[in-house]
């Protein structure tokens, strides 16, 4: 299946039509952003390991049950999904305290939680990406009660698949972000991307930071970051 128009450019990613309306081609760019798109830069190779990472993860958790837009991965940058109707919703789970929600909590980062926490942020950069929860979902209608039970039932399996299989990879899972899409029969699948831009992912034993943050905090090493999380997942072979 081959590309065709470029249907859409966002900060990450540009997609494309095919010649079948069911199914578009993502192309994965080494475009950097933060902050909702304030801090801007490239890291170099970025997009490989996200579209490759992203692929391996799906495919894991198809086999556990979680169904998912992955159809093909054509090339290293370029991968075939079928095409959904985006839920505008950025679903977060946080397995230990980090980033925002020390910031807003005052929780130390790395707290360990009694529990995962289920969050839920509209998809708009206008507004930045506020907190909103099931009520308020509902009541504007990003999502149905039934959607939300749906999507909250895969996130927690979603979570907990991955938490496992990063745990052989020595890695600490500290939360991540995913997104979910409809389709044309309105069925709820997962879609976007599971990587190191929209997961934390901390060295078991150094506490070492392997992601995004790297970028955001001008920590150094960004490049290395990434390609140590393709190595740890197996994919740099």
């Amino acid at each position: 299946m081959e590309k065709k128009e470029l249907m859409y450019e966002g900060k990450a990613k540009k997609v494309y039509t095919t010649e079948d309306p069911a199914y578009c081609v993502v192309s994965y760019k080494d475009d950097a952003t933060a902050f909702n798109g304030e801090k801007k830069g490239t890291i170099v190779g970025k997009g490989v390991v996200n579209n490759r990472m992203s692929n391996f993860m799906f495919r894991l958790l198809e086999e556990k049950g979680v169904p998912t837009d992955f159809v093909e991965e054509l090339n290293d940058r370029d991968t075939v999904l079928k095409r959904v109707e985006i839920v505008p919703l950025e679903v977060i789970v946080r397995n230990k305290a980090a980033g925002s929600f020390s910031k807003r909590f005052g929780v130390p980062e790395g707290t360990q939680f009694k529990a995962p926490t289920l969050e839920y942020c509209l998809k708009d950069d206008a507004l930045g990406d506020p907190m909103i929860n099931d009520s308020q979902i509902i009541a504007i209608g990003a999502a149905t009660k039934e959607e939300l039970d749906t999507i909250a039932k895969y996130t927690m399996k979603v979570n907990e698949v991955m938490v496992e299989f990063f745990k052989t990879c020595n890695v600490d899972l500290i939360d991540f972000k995913i997104e979910f899409g409809r389709l044309p029969d309105g069925t709820i699948i997962l879609a976007d991307e599971i990587s190191p831009d929209t997961c934390r992912f901390w060295d078991m034993d150094t506490q070492e930071k392997l992601d995004k943050d790297r970028f955001r905090r001008d920590m150094g090493g960004v490049e290395e970051a990434y390609a140590e999380m393709m190595k740890r997942v197996g994919l740099d072979k």
